[in-house]
């Protein structure tokens, strides 16, 4: 179990991962922790999903008569990419199966039969929302997959969890059936997300205290932080001398930059619209220049290229990540 991301970490989790991630106005203050008079956490699993429907972002920020919203974390379009939609508790997973949340928890494969609903995934469950309406003749575009591999795969990430901390809505609550996709394929794709960077951007995966609650209601007690991501030094001041001078649109190392460049937008001397495109470019050096200005460093030692000492302060006062040399 672990303590949910901040909306700033989460960000930062799935930019690092590659995507491009659209922000919902409201988004990190929009939960179902006041109204409830539950608060989100600890997490112990990613839940994915399909609205059943087309061009219901706005569904899922809102929500329905019968459901308040916001019902999902984050909502993936065909075509519109992935957008930030709630960030605390939302109503997305319902009363879902116990045993499967003991299974999640403890990383168990295969999960157990979903024959119940005796407790609250709504509690501790990220939950995406895929759109499609799970119907044969409505198939997933390759992109849209993609994403939602790399979404599942950042936030596993985030917080050392393996491709096992990963579930369908179909696997967790009986009689339901979405995702319209199997399952063991998507958690292979996770897998290999995850193995693809693991030592270089990934953090070190903590052993997990798992107690088996009794009560149908799962015992949850306070962890510490997750791990935060890890930025490597020698190969993001290889980005920095090499991006400016390639290609538009060439990546040198996409997860270090996305991050600093994260830690840039946060501290206001890099504008958004830049940032998250993997490319540590002139736009970025003359930021981060601007940041070592800040720390009080002149001439060559401000020259936008990343130090140990500079970088190491980006990542601690934004606590986005730390710096391995």
């Amino acid at each position: 179990m672990a303590t949910p991301l901040s909306a700033e970490e989460t960000l930062a989790a799935l930019q690092a991962e590659g995507l491009t991630v659209h922000e919902h106005a409201g988004w990190a203050t929009h939960n179902r922790d006041a109204a409830t008079g539950k608060s989100f956490g600890p997490v112990i699993g990613v839940l994915i999903h399909h609205t059943a429907g087309h061009n219901d972002k706005e569904l899922c920020f809102k929500g329905r008569s019968d459901l308040p919203g916001p019902l999902c974390h984050s909502w993936l379009g065909k075509t519109d990419g992935l957008w930030m939609i709630g960030h605390g508790r939302t109503n997305h997973a319902g009363a879902v199966d116990l045993d499967v949340l003991n299974a999640l928890r403890e990383e168990k494969s295969p999960l157990p039969l979903d024959n119940q609903a005796d407790a609250d995934g709504n509690d501790c469950l990220y939950g995406l929302e895929i759109e499609n309406t799970g119907k044969s003749d409505d198939p997933y575009p390759d992109a849209q997959y993609r994403q939602a591999v790399l979404w599942a795969a950042a936030l596993c990430r985030a917080h050392g969890w393996s491709e096992k901390s990963v579930a369908g809505h179909k696997e967790v609550q009986p009689g339901k059936i979405d995702p319209s996709f199997d399952m063991d394929d998507f958690r292979a794709e996770v897998k290999k997300q995850l193995d693809l960077t693991v030592g270089k951007t990934a953090p070190t995966k903590p052993t997990p205290t798992k107690p088996t609650p009794t009560k149908p209601t799962p015992t949850k007690p306070t962890t510490g932080k997750a791990s935060k991501p890890r930025v490597d030094l020698s190969r993001l001041v290889k980005a920095a001398k090499t991006d400016p001078g390639a290609k538009q649109g060439h990546v040198s190392y996409m997860a270090g930059t996305n991050l600093t460049e994260a830690a840039l937008v946060k501290l206001g001397y890099l504008a958004k619209t830049y940032a998250g495109d993997g490319s540590f470019g002139t736009t970025t050096i003359a930021a981060y220049a601007k940041w070592q200005r800040h720390l009080g460093y002149t001439g060559t030692e401000a020259d936008g290229t990343p130090g140990k000492i500079s970088l190491g302060k980006l990542g601690d006062t934004t606590g986005l990540f730390t710096v391995v040399a």
